[in-house]
């Protein structure tokens, strides 16, 4: 019998009973590597916005007080002028202060809404304009041979049979304006332009005042024209001027006579502004009031009232507020003239 099969069997028996019961050393994984986020910051509703930046105070470097030149100013003299000005400003307030020259009176204005003009020299309308938009507070007016303020005279001839209110040697009117011009209805006026305060605008404020209906008017341009006119007769029945344009020297010169055939029927009253010298509604009440201190201590030294000259031709200043020109505001309205196409 042969043995060796089954001794065969016996040992790979044994063997798998033997691997069965062994036990290997066990081998740890090495981990994935994993990141836990981090939490986000708890965000806290709320109902207001974040604050906005603050302003940059008015009279820094940053942000500094504009001086303007007129329109006109073209010259260096004026610009040079206008410079020592504003450094003068800044010497003896310690506000930063630096010059412009606007291109005309309405960019000026424009430019007193917008922040971007603070001490500004203006004409009548553009004051007025100014001061309807809340943009200007008038400080000074200036003053021509000693007045701030100056009138005007309705003129008319005597062959046109008119009659004369006005008392050339008391140089007061004897009626109110509504009496005086009331001879004037229906009639024919001469007016020197379409912008001439003097010679048009108040003039005919007055005229709608007193609801007084003319006929259409003759734009002569110049008010020696209007004079030479009226005395020639046949282009205008009455005119005004400034006073008195009757003795504007060529005139006299052409007509010996004028002064006695052209009369005055009667005078307006210094109601009109030469120019107005105000601050921007935007500076704060002390500061205005600083600045037109120094203004005045300015014009007390021969350097200061030369460069106030040279840069915009004041040799005077009158202290004034808005109140002073209320009655130049209140004809200006009544003339109905759209005041947008009175400022250049």
């Amino acid at each position: 019998m042969n043995r060796t099969p089954a001794l065969l069997t016996i040992l790979l028996l044994t063997s798998a009973i033997f691997i069965a019961n062994c036990t290997y050393p066990r081998v740890n994984a090495i981990p994935t590597a994993t990141r836990t986020p981090s939490p986000l910051p708890a965000v806290t509703p709320t109902d207001t916005a974040p604050p906005p930046f603050a302003p940059v105070e008015l009279g820094l470097a940053e942000n500094p007080l504009i001086l303007a030149l007129p329109p006109s100013a073209n010259s260096p003299e004026q610009i040079e002028a206008a410079n020592l000005i504003a450094s003068l400003f800044t010497q003896r307030t310690g506000y930063t202060v630096v010059t412009t020259v606007p291109d005309s009176y309405i960019a000026l204005v424009d430019a007193l809404e917008n922040g971007n003009a603070h001490i500004v020299l203006l004409d009548p309308y553009a004051y007025e304009l100014a001061y309807q938009r809340g943009s200007v507070k008038a400080a000074y007016g200036v003053m021509e041979e000693g007045e701030s303020l100056y009138g005007a005279q309705f003129l008319a001839t005597r062959k046109g049979g008119f009659q004369s209110y006005y008392n050339e040697i008391t140089g007061e009117n004897t009626e109110e304006a509504a009496v005086a011009l009331a001879q004037f209805a229906d009639k024919k006026p001469c007016w020197s332009d379409e912008s001439s305060p003097s010679g048009y605008v108040i003039p005919q404020g007055y005229l709608n005042e007193s609801q007084i209906i003319t006929k259409p008017p003759a734009f002569v341009e110049g008010h020696p024209t209007v004079v030479r006119s009226l005395y020639a007769s046949g282009i205008c029945d009455f005119g005004a001027t400034y006073i008195d344009a009757r003795k504007f020297p060529s005139l006299e010169d052409e007509f010996p006579d004028l002064v006695e055939q052209v009369i005055v029927v009667w005078q307006i009253p210094k109601i009109i502004p030469h120019e107005v010298l105000g601050f921007s509604s935007a500076m704060p009440q002390e500061m205005r009031d600083l600045f037109s201190t120094q203004i005045a201590a300015i014009m007390q030294t021969d350097s200061g009232r030369a460069a106030f000259n040279t840069a915009y031709g004041i040799e005077e200043l009158q202290v004034v507020n808005d109140g002073f020109y209320e009655e130049f505001r209140n004809y200006l309205k009544d003339s109905a003239i759209d005041l947008t196409t009175l400022v250049q």
